[in-house]
């Protein structure tokens, strides 16, 4: 059956691989971003913020909902201003409860929905200078949870945590190939993460392959969470 789902951050990497897959499928993917000429869905609207913004008024039910945008702001704790925090909580956190409210309507419309945010393996795993990101993160699990048990048992909302992955939020930290080398000793897998493997999971969350899967935090990370090796 074809579907509609909407993609907040659209011009990433991990969106735009997934847009590909759902388009594949015969779904309608519309894909919102703060950037102008994003190509690969079948309508992009612009907006300048994802916290602050009013986003485009839709009449269509909503099957799936997936909140992309995120930061990668690395710093030791001591060189964190406040302005760091707040900007980290706004892209990650705030902006994807404004994502949901502008579409409950639509969801409630579709009858049986689906929300996935993207977290990070830093919400629950301690890393040195992660402790803005971390923080944010941590709130998006929070909500993943709570809106999960609030919204149910017509929409389902899960989150998916990864670990360093190829894309260009993280370029800069992938750029060398002794940075790469470096990135993938530190994961038990050895491996880098691609888009595909985070647009997979996701994929499978807003799917009927999933209908009995909501509240949960999916760690996608190589076992980077969980395994000391």
């Amino acid at each position: 059956m074809k579907k509609n789902y909407i993609i907040a951050g659209a011009s990433s990497s991990m969106a735009k691989t997934l847009a590909v897959q759902l388009k594949e499928q015969g779904h309608t993917v519309i894909g919102i971003s703060t950037k102008t000429e994003v190509e690969g869905y079948d309508e992009v609207y612009t907006i300048p913020n994802y916290h602050e913004s009013t986003y485009p008024e839709l009449e269509i039910p909503i099957n799936g909902l997936i909140y992309f945008p995120g930061s990668i702001n690395l710093k030791p704790f001591a060189r964190l201003s406040s302005e760091d925090f707040i900007n980290d909580f706004n892209i990650n956190a705030l902006g994807a409860v404004k994502f949901i409210q502008a579409y409950l309507k639509n969801m409630k419309l579709a009858g049986n929905s689906s929300v996935v945010f993207v977290s990070s393996v830093a919400a629950t795993c301690g890393m040195p200078y992660h402790s803005s990101i971390a923080m944010a993160k941590a709130a998006v699990e929070g909500l993943t949870i709570s809106l999960a048990a609030e919204l149910a048992p017509s929409v389902r909302v899960n989150a998916v945590a990864p670990s360093l992955t190829n894309t260009t939020l993280s370029e800069k930290f992938l750029n060398t190939p002794d940075k790469t080398e470096a990135a993938q000793k530190r994961n038990p897998l050895k491996q880098i993460g691609k888009p595909e493997d985070i647009s997979n999971a996701i994929e499978f969350l807003i799917s009927d392959k999933s209908g009995w899967v909501s509240g949960q935090i999916i760690s996608v990370d190589g076992g980077m969470n969980n395994l000391k090796l």
